[in-house]
């Protein structure tokens, strides 16, 4: 069984590119290194399927996984087929690339229900439809039918001690502790590798820069197993450069390793949290203010990751980051298209109309956008107790001012609104809730939140 295209060899929906994929990647920023045959692989035109492995260890998908996510989305608009790889297999056993602690280990259905849910985060930015669109497999399906007899027979001979110590994603772990459980992973995704090329034609793995040393031992393995290359039966002769010219017909890609402005591994925020692709565990609303938040020193990077936007506006929204940087632009539309692509069209027009009444210090009278910030921004309750004790009990209650007499002194200088309305005086009536329910609360002109009426 082989991953085949349409009728013409390539998946349906999309024209013969991939001779200008790596030059994408490139301008791009992505690509981090090829084994030597792929260029010319690329440039023959035939149709290649290339997958990526998913960590199933959480039901969610985070803003780390978009690499890996739009280097599958750049091979399918390239004419290529991705094929993404959940891993309910080694999401028993755990990578140490990466890692600075070993995961802990799930059980079956645990990981099972966590396959299905990254299935329908995946869908959003990959098309699954037709005979030819991508695919999605779990490696549990044959790693889990393996006999540590046969494995060691069939794939443990091939490689030795030392070719396994030199990598860096066992180096950097070796001080700190490594099970024998996690050193193993390295060849079982190999064996992943060597499975999908034997049973399903798949010709290119992909993955982080920090992936290269189990990407490369998978080339080997394919190799090997295949009968080919030099009368040397250690793998480090072949090695990283030598793998993919020796023969197997297998290629390996690598993406820049993208680090946060802290220095990190992106995927996180400055402050440590986590920006899920799930609406469940991140808002839509605080998602695009995520990406509109960008500094100016990352937007262009982010713009040619992780949007499709061509390349003339994304270097026409560069320029304009540099003319008008209070402008930002470029943020916009970075939030604007990664948030559409991972939450729809109503979603972001609703987080930018958020946005804007949140900002623009106009009355917001939409039940639905206060409702949103209310979410967002942790906003207050208030009760009917609170409103007949007018400004000063609202106040207190809104959690703006750090005691009564810095309420009354913002009162006392114009600084507190209720809902459209000034507060002149501590006398003054506290303005209806829109819809008898929420008030908007601003301190000042820059601090703002938002009230819910508590029912008795």
């Amino acid at each position: 069984m082989t991953l085949a295209g349409g009728a013409d060899g390539l998946p349906t929906g999309w024209t013969n590119g991939l001779d200008s994929l790596l030059d994408e990647l490139t301008w791009r920023g992505m690509l981090h290194a090829t084994t030597p045959g792929l260029p010319a692989r690329l440039a023959g035109g035939r149709p290649i399927a290339g997958y990526n492995g998913f960590d199933p260890s959480g039901p969610w998908l985070h803003i780390g996984h978009l690499v890996p996510i739009m280097g599958l989305v750049q091979l399918q608009r390239h004419g290529g087929r991705p094929v993404a790889l959940v891993g309910g297999g080694t999401g028993m056993i755990g990578d140490p690339s990466g890692t600075s602690a070993e995961r802990n280990l799930l059980d079956v259905d645990t990981l099972a229900a966590n396959v299905a849910s990254i299935r329908g985060q995946l869908e959003r930015f990959l098309d699954f439809s037709g005979d030819s669109g991508a695919v999605m497999v779990n490696n549990l399906d044959w790693l889990g039918e393996i006999k540590l007899i046969a494995w060691l027979r069939d794939v443990g001979k091939h490689f030795t001690i030392p070719y396994m110590l030199a990598k860096d994603s066992v180096q950097v772990r070796l001080d700190r502790g490594l099970s024998f459980t996690e050193f193993s992973y390295m060849l079982i995704q190999a064996t992943d590798f060597e499975h999908l090329h034997r049973e399903l034609g798949v010709e290119l793995q992909m993955g982080g820069a920090d992936q290269w040393g189990n990407i490369t031992a998978g080339l080997e393995l394919i190799r090997r197993r295949a009968g080919e290359g030099s009368g040397d039966p250690r793998p480090e002769a072949a090695d990283t450069a030598g793998a993919d010219e020796s023969g197997g017909h297998a290629h390996g890609l690598a993406y820049t390793l993208l680090l946060s402005p802290s220095g990190t591994k992106f995927g996180k925020t400055a402050g440590g949290d986590t920006i899920w692709l799930d609406a469940s565990q991140t808002s839509p609303y605080a998602f695009y203010q995520h990406w509109l938040n960008t500094d100016d020193r990352d937007v262009g990077t982010y713009l040619r990751w992780f949007t499709l936007l061509p390349r003339k506006e994304i270097e026409n929204l560069e320029a304009d980051l540099v003319a008008r940087p209070e402008g930002r632009a470029a943020q916009r539309a970075l939030a604007r298209d990664v948030t559409e692509r991972t939450h729809g069209l109503e979603a972001v027009s609703h987080a930018e109309r958020v946005s804007e009444a949140a900002f623009s210090g106009e009355p917001i009278r939409e039940a639905s956008i206060l409702a949103t910030l209310h979410e967002a921004i942790a906003g207050f309750w208030f009760t009917d107790a609170d409103l007949v004790g007018g400004p000063l009990a609202i106040a207190a209650a809104s959690g703006l001012f750090a005691s009564g007499g810095e309420a009354r002194r913002a009162i006392s200088q114009g600084g507190l609104t209720i809902g459209d309305e000034r507060v002149a005086a501590l006398d003054t009536p506290v303005p209806a809730p829109v819809d008898g329910e929420w008030l908007v609360v601003r301190a000042g002109k820059r601090r703002l939140t938002v009230g819910r009426r508590r029912r008795a």
